[in-house]
């Protein structure tokens, strides 16, 4: 029997950080059909869909790195008390 897996327990860092993995494998994905793809209008798609990936990877690392140092200051203050 397989156990479901509960999606309610996944934290806010581990949806961000998935999320950033998701976007950087697509942006290395669009940017290498752009290039295997004689120019034309499909390699120009894909280099601007690479471009936007990248645009929203950069997004969720920054974003990532406030959730990261927000939930340190909080574990740091949880050591003080």
């Amino acid at each position: 029997m397989t156990k479901n897996f509960d999606y309610d327990s996944v934290s806010v860092y581990d949806r961000l950080m998935r999320a950033w993995e998701n976007s950087m494998e697509l942006t290395r994905d669009f940017q290498m059909y752009a290039e295997r793809i004689p120019d034309g209008e499909i390699a120009d798609m894909f280099k601007e869909f690479s471009e936007d990936e990248a645009m929203h990877a950069a997004r969720l690392r920054s974003i990532l790195e406030k959730e990261r140092s927000t939930n340190q200051i909080e574990a740091d203050r949880d050591l003080m008390f």
